[in-house]
């Protein structure tokens, strides 16, 4: 199915719209230099992903799922001698995140203009209901999507659900991230389009090793080539 079919576009939100996973990362720079009492700055990276990662089905994605888990894992690696001063630090750091200010992505909201009326845009993201709805807010975007899709997990069942409720089939679904593993790969296996747009930091569970060779993906190396292509 050509390009010419699509009636729907859905962009990703974090590190494909705005800046994310950049704020992410300092914070757990901070912990790490915070836990070098304890273990050196890699394996404290190494265990505060494993308990992410471990926590993923209870907690979700998000600043919050992160704040309890950076929590978890410094009691762990301190033997539960922690004080309660670095738990408050702890819960700080998360606080900051939270307070961050929404800084778009060059050329977004441009696209986003050219496209709008051509097509229907989509908002789809997953994690924290509460902070992407403020991200959004704070974002100024909001008007350009006739609807927003915020998701605990981004599978091909999610993907699924929506590709149902827009009411259109697949082929007529464009997916714009710059997630390999949860904007791209879920949509092309349920026969949809995809772009990928990635971004200079990637959680490192949301790395994917190998190449993606399908007729219905394209590789761009920035969100204003979009037009082009469509």
């Amino acid at each position: 199915m050509g390009l010419n079919t699509i009636k729907v576009i859905a962009f990703d939100a974090d590190d494909t719209l705005w800046v994310n996973e950049p704020y992410f990362r300092e914070t757990e720079d901070k912990f790490c230099e915070m836990m070098e009492d304890y273990l050196p700055h890699h394996s404290v990276a190494r265990e505060l992903l494993k308990t992410e990662i471990k926590n993923l089905t209870l907690y979700g994605y998000g600043i919050k799922s992160m704040t309890l888990s950076m929590i978890e894992a410094a009691i762990q690696m301190s033997d539960k001698t922690i004080g309660l001063a670095a738990i408050e630090k702890i819960i700080q750091f998360g606080k900051e995140m939270l307070d961050k200010p929404i800084e778009l992505l060059d050329g977004v909201e441009e696209v986003l203009q050219v496209l709008q009326g051509k097509y229907r845009l989509v908002m789809a993201t997953k994690g924290d209901l509460l902070d992407q709805e403020r991200k959004l807010l704070k974002s100024g975007l909001a008007e350009y999507f006739h609807h927003i899709e915020i998701v605990s997990e981004k599978k091909e069942p999610n993907y699924e659900k929506l590709i149902q409720h827009l009411d259109i089939p697949p082929e007529e679904f464009l997916m714009i991230g710059n997630s390999l593993k949860s904007d791209i790969m879920p949509v092309l296996n349920l026969g949809g389009h995809a772009f990928h747009v990635p971004y200079h930091t990637t959680w490192a569970y949301e790395k994917v090793d190998h190449k993606i060779d399908h007729p219905q993906f394209k590789q761009l190396a920035s969100i204003r080539e979009v037009p082009q292509h469509l």
